[in-house]
């Protein structure tokens, strides 16, 4: 990603109220590099077999499986949210078990890892040398060098009458008539690249960032004026939410239009769920610093 500076922040009126998209305002970054596709669950399996690492989700013994995706029997179903239903709390569910006891990811190995919490994704990056992006980072990354575009193609969601992006089709969440081509995850190289070269920023599953999320962080930014090289807020403890960007394929206009450059939400940094993976950037390179070996 080349140095630059950029208008952050949504500029169309789609911003989903609490989720703090606005006031949008100037960003400046250095320039960095940024994974191609979201990390797959090839590259996650030869960080386990390397570490031996341990999920939080395995950890724990369950996961979030939407009810559309679950592949284990009745009693592995621990319980379900009153506010979201259509998410299962299930046993055994993680990211070899994407849908719980009887899935797999035999023949996913280039299908996005899920089932990964932010200090999964953390310790990834450790072990690779790398980081998280920060939202800054993921947005202009996200934009592929269109200013103030919704989705990373450009305004319209279905650029020449086709999909663009892996979404819920359909009647949300009862029934997905899969106009994408896809229920859960696809393959991380699918659909068009944007204009860095970058596949699927919005849209397959959402992507977590390295900032603390606060609703007020944009406020603060545009009232300092043009911010340079932003990383959120201060971090008070460990358990303080974290930001995901991109939307997943269970993003719906009814429910959830966060399959957009500008968009953001959150959840705590021990969550996983079969719709969240992570991409990786450089690490940021300090002056003097000599980096690890």
């Amino acid at each position: 990603m080349p140095a630059q500076t950029f208008w952050m922040g949504d500029a169309h009126g789609d911003a989903k109220w609490g989720d703090g998209e606005t006031p949008a305002h100037p960003v400046s970054l250095d320039s960095f590099d940024i994974d191609v596709t979201s990390v797959t669950n090839d590259d996650f399996a030869r960080f386990v077999d390397a570490t031996r690492y341990v999920t939080d989700a395995e950890r724990f013994g369950y996961s979030a499986v939407f009810h559309l995706a679950l592949e284990a029997p009745p009693e592995d179903v621990l319980g379900q949210p009153p506010a979201t239903p259509w998410w299962f709390g299930v046993a055994g569910a993680d990211w070899r078990h994407p849908g719980g006891r009887w899935s797999s990811i035999e023949e996913r190995g280039d299908h996005p890892v899920v089932h990964v919490s932010w200090n999964d994704a953390v310790a990834y990056c450790a072990w690779a040398g790398r980081e998280l992006p920060t939202e800054a980072q993921w947005e202009v990354a996200s934009r592929g060098g269109l200013a103030a575009a919704r989705y990373p193609w450009g305004d319209e969601l279905r650029a020449g009458g086709r999909w663009q992006v892996n979404i819920f089709q359909g009647v949300f969440p009862g029934r997905n008539t899969l106009d994408d081509g896809f229920l859960t995850t696809a393959p991380v190289r699918s659909f068009d690249q944007n204009g860095y070269g970058l596949w699927q920023m919005v849209g397959n599953v959402w992507e977590w960032c390295a900032d603390v999320f606060d609703v007020d962080t944009y406020g603060r930014d545009a009232a300092r004026g043009r911010v340079e090289n932003p990383k959120g807020p201060p971090a008070r403890s460990s358990e303080e939410p974290r930001v995901m960007r991109g939307g997943s394929y269970l993003c719906h206009d009814s429910y959830c239009n966060r399959y957009r450059n500008s968009a953001r939400s959150q959840n705590t940094p021990d969550s996983s769920m079969g719709n969240a993976g992570f991409r990786t950037v450089s690490r940021t390179h300090t002056p003097g610093r000599q980096d690890d070996q």
